[in-house]
């Protein structure tokens, strides 16, 4: 039971996420910024407490663990802004019909650029939780952060039409 209404949650959480990283390629600019900007915190606050609810932590190893916590969701906004940029030009560029070759090369460069970025923020934090958590712990928040991920890419993938 519990776990069907994580899950129901994450799925929300991450519908709601990836809306964010779509809809400035749509929006005004004027009067959404606001909005967008609530939306987010709420969803950070959600997703925290997801996580909170997955990652069974001791209070010592939660006091050593939000704070490196913060910090990696700190570096991922980057990346998500990242994102956002360039579901925006793609946006852009695809609005205006047929894509140049340039374009897509450059739009496929840092898509590439992103993913790699991604990975090397786990590998870098990877040695930060191991000093805090105990290997299983540390494995079970990168599923947590891989699923959330996934979902993300997914719902992503179902509203950016295929380059032409």
């Amino acid at each position: 039971m519990m776990k069907k209404y994580l899950t129901n949650m994450l799925h929300l959480i991450l519908l709601i996420l990836s809306a964010t990283l779509i809809l400035p390629a749509f929006a005004d600019e004027a009067g959404e910024t606001g909005n967008m900007e609530i939306l987010r915190q709420k969803i950070t606050a959600d997703k925290k407490l997801l996580v909170a609810n997955n990652m069974n932590l001791t209070d010592a190893e939660a006091k050593a663990f939000w704070p490196v916590y913060d910090a990696y969701q700190q570096d991922l906004h980057q990346i998500n802004e990242r994102m956002t940029k360039l579901i925006n030009d793609y946006s852009l560029a695809y609005s205006k019909g047929a894509v140049l070759n340039q374009t897509a090369k450059e739009l496929l460069d840092e898509v590439i650029a992103i993913e790699v970025a991604e990975v090397n923020l786990k590998q870098s934090y990877v040695p930060r939780l191991t000093k805090i958590l105990p290997e299983v712990k540390v494995a079970r928040y990168i599923q947590i952060e891989n699923k959330i991920r996934a979902i993300i890419r997914y719902e992503l993938a179902e509203f950016i039409p295929l380059v032409e």
